[in-house]
């Protein structure tokens, strides 16, 4: 019985396989998106209110009424939105302000994870840029120097040497780069290893680990070039095995539902657990309030149990008692095609051909997309595409996605060719 309406808000890669996936469910009636992208309006009656106008969606959603919203990107999240909708009556998926600030600022992120003794990086403060100056190299290099607030995955500057330290410095806290983000700045000790993700649904009771992934934020191949909001993913990463999922659960994921019980945070969602995979053991790199992307790309098609199902027991505190199963004999690589100058400025606007192709391989998950006014489909932001394949192995999954990649055409599409291969 089709009788829930779905309010999905935000217009990624991330909402589009969200969207593609409740849409599976037999409850699913109809979901409005706001404000979607070229991809997403196949699935979803598309609504352009932007994701971050708070006022807008709060009236589209006493409009549609509808029985669910769900909160893809974090900046609706960090502006309240869970707080206004729930207000209004609308079941939400996704944390409140208090919770999104383990999101919206490192500096509370880290005192969270020091105050209740979950492995990370050591780290400083800083709202001086004399004061940080003067402790360049602090804890040697590299130097890892992180604006504190919401940098769409960019505002980490890796310093080899103490040119570069002072030369970011400028940048997060005089230039400002990044705005207000980098206000205020922590630096971390940097870690030695491998980074690997972990996407877990949070209820007031139950912290449960979704199948894991593996990210790759930098532009090139090889990890070289400057951070981006992520270039590719797998699922699972070929890093987790039974004993490195023990550890991450007993000594992150359990502790971390017990301090938020102890302080008092009413978290309802997605917790994303960016890690590093150390000689030591496993450390928080980051915490995100939402389902990551392009994460969401790779691990959302080896879920079986509904999607609505679960998002629906952890708005009503549930999930302890809500079976998720996962087709683990499924394995799936995410390749993002992005627009040429990404992720310093680029064009929009340039003609996407060759999608109907691609899909004959992959699965075409539209991140940056929108029709011109020819009903063209046209680039419309930095990541522009999530081409995922889907095998029994992870090569056939890589090439699959790689196949689908190669028939997708538009100017200056930039790509790493090296997803799935460490």
């Amino acid at each position: 019985m089709r009788d829930i309406k779905i309010l999905l808000v935000g217009g990624g890669g991330r909402e589009h396989a969200l969207a593609w996936k409740l849409m599976q469910s037999p409850r699913v009636s109809e979901i409005v998106c706001a404000p979607g992208n070229a991809g997403i309006e196949s699935l979803a009656r598309c609504v352009p209110v932007a994701a971050d106008d708070i006022d807008g969606l709060c009236a589209l959603a006493q409009a549609e009424r509808p029985g669910l919203a769900v909160i893809g990107p974090e900046v609706p999240l960090a502006l309240g939105l869970a707080d206004r909708l729930f207000a209004l009556g609308v079941p939400v998926f996704g944390p409140n302000a208090h919770c999104a600030q383990l999101e919206a600022s490192k500096s509370f992120t880290k005192a969270f994870l020091a105050r209740h003794g979950i492995p990370t990086a050591g780290y400083r403060e800083y709202t001086d840029a004399e004061a940080l100056r003067k402790d360049i190299g602090v804890f040697g290099f590299p130097m890892v120097l992180k604006a504190d607030g919401l940098a769409a995955g960019k505002g980490v500057i890796l310093a080899q040497d103490t040119e570069e330290a002072k030369r970011a410095v400028s940048v997060l806290m005089e230039q400002r780069a990044f705005g207000a983000a980098g206000e205020r700045v922590v630096v971390e000790e940097f870690l030695r290893g491998t980074e690997a993700s972990v996407l877990c649904f949070v209820d007031k009771g139950a912290i449960v680990p979704m199948e894991s992934a593996q990210d790759y934020k930098r532009i090139f191949d090889g990890d070289e070039g400057p951070n981006t909001g992520g270039m590719g993913t797998y699922s699972p990463s070929l890093l987790f095995d039974e004993e490195m999922e023990r550890r991450v659960c007993e000594e992150i994921l359990l502790p971390t539902l017990a301090g938020f019980q102890a302080d008092g945070l009413d978290f309802h969602g997605v917790l994303f657990v960016g890690l590093m995979l150390t000689a030591e053991g496993p450390k928080v790199i980051e915490f995100n309030n939402r389902f990551g992307d392009p994460e969401t790309q790779s691990v959302l098609p080896r879920l079986k149990t509904d999607l609505l199902d679960i998002l629906l027991a952890v708005c009503e505190d549930r999930l302890a008692e809500t079976e998720i199963e996962w087709d683990r004999t499924l394995r799936a690589v995410c390749v993002v095609m992005a627009a040429g100058g990404y992720p310093g400025d680029y064009s929009k606007g340039d003609v996407i051909e060759g999608l109907d192709a691609a899909a004959e391989d992959a699965l075409v998950f539209h991140a940056g997309t929108k029709r011109d006014g020819d009903g063209r489909i046209v680039t419309a932001g930095g990541r522009v595409l999530g081409v995922t394949g889907l095998g029994a192995t992870h090569e056939e999954a890589r090439e699959k996605a790689y196949a689908g990649v190669s028939k997708i055409r538009f100017y200056g599409a930039q790509f790493r060719k090296d997803i799935g291969k460490f």
